[in-house]
């Protein structure tokens, strides 16, 4: 199993500043700590201050060599699909193709109302735009036209680096339709730490298996994997419960939260279960110390 750091994008209990100086400390030191991957969400708006996924994925380009660039997810519903697809294929040229475009509908409703997007329409324009994003990749292929988008007589130049265009996986928290989602549009699945356990990721991974997908070779990452390893856990665990509105019985059970033995045995169970990465996103006043002890207690 590998490991992906989420950069950190909101300060849950204190407003933290994050300049490009605080950016390079933490993706190298995600590398020299043997992360394959760095990764960044993406809302508009969000509780609080919110850092710009794509912008923050950007900027570290400088400091991301060999590292895999994920959005886990994107919204291209929210940003529109020709331009979350035009971003794309740029950050894929800059790293020679490291970028794996996960997308979902997200479940902010202030994106969708500062973007004029009906939300009560955005799984259907997920899917068109899931094929909007296929068709502006490949140069010379068949138009999309559907309901809500058209590529008719469109081109988007220079295509990524590579044919075809970046992997996309699609972000569900394990229902029917959205495996269903995951299998018959995805090029992987983004499963959610906060909305799961190592059971029911299992049972996610069978469910795919029977919609013809193999688990071994068919990509899976689990994303919005909160962490923070130490004794003072109950007051991070608080404090997420009120940030997210959820029982702090259920946040305990799935994050990865706590004491460095009840952290490393989550792992070892989604590891069990066939996840193939875990992208962790370390909460704290200093997220880079949060990333050191992970990797030195818990890996």
């Amino acid at each position: 199993m590998e490991f992906g750091a989420h950069i950190p994008q909101i300060g849950w209990n204190a407003a933290q500043p994050f300049t490009i100086g605080m950016l390079e400390r933490y993706v190298t030191t995600a590398r020299a700590l043997g992360f394959t991957a760095i990764s960044a969400n993406d809302h508009i708006v969000y509780k609080g201050s919110w850092l710009d996924g794509p912008t923050m994925l950007s900027a570290a380009l400088p400091f991301a060599e060999g590292l895999s660039l994920a959005t886990t997810v994107g919204l291209p519903v929210v940003r529109g699909p020709a331009a979350y697809a035009k971003t794309m294929a740029m950050l894929d040229n800059l790293t020679g193709g490291r970028v794996i475009a996960g997308v979902s509908a997200g479940s902010s409703h202030d994106d969708y109302v500062l973007a004029g997007v009906p939300y009560d329409e955005r799984w259907k324009r997920l899917d068109e735009s899931i094929g909007v994003m296929r068709a502006l990749w490949q140069p010379g292929a068949p138009a999309f036209r559907g309901a809500f988008y058209s590529t008719e007589a469109m081109s988007l130049d220079p295509a990524p680096a590579r044919a075809g265009g970046p992997p996309v996986w699609i972000g569900s928290w394990g229902s029917e339709r959205g495996m269903r989602r995951v299998a018959t549009l995805g090029d992987g699945w983004l499963a959610s730490a906060y909305n799961s356990t190592p059971e029911r990721f299992a049972r996610g991974l069978a469910t795919l298996a029977e919609m013809g997908r193999d688990p071994s070779t068919f990509g899976n990452a689990l994303a919005t994997g909160w962490m923070h390893v130490g004794d003072d856990s109950e007051a991070v665990l608080t404090m997420m419960a009120a940030g997210l509105d959820r029982p702090i019985d259920e946040l305990r059970e799935q994050l990865p939260i706590g004491p460095p033995s009840k952290v490393a045995d989550l792992v070892a169970r989604y590891r069990e279960a066939g996840l193939h990465r875990m992208f962790v996103w370390p909460l704290g006043h200093d997220p880079v110390e949060q990333m050191q002890r992970f990797a030195d207690a818990v890996l």
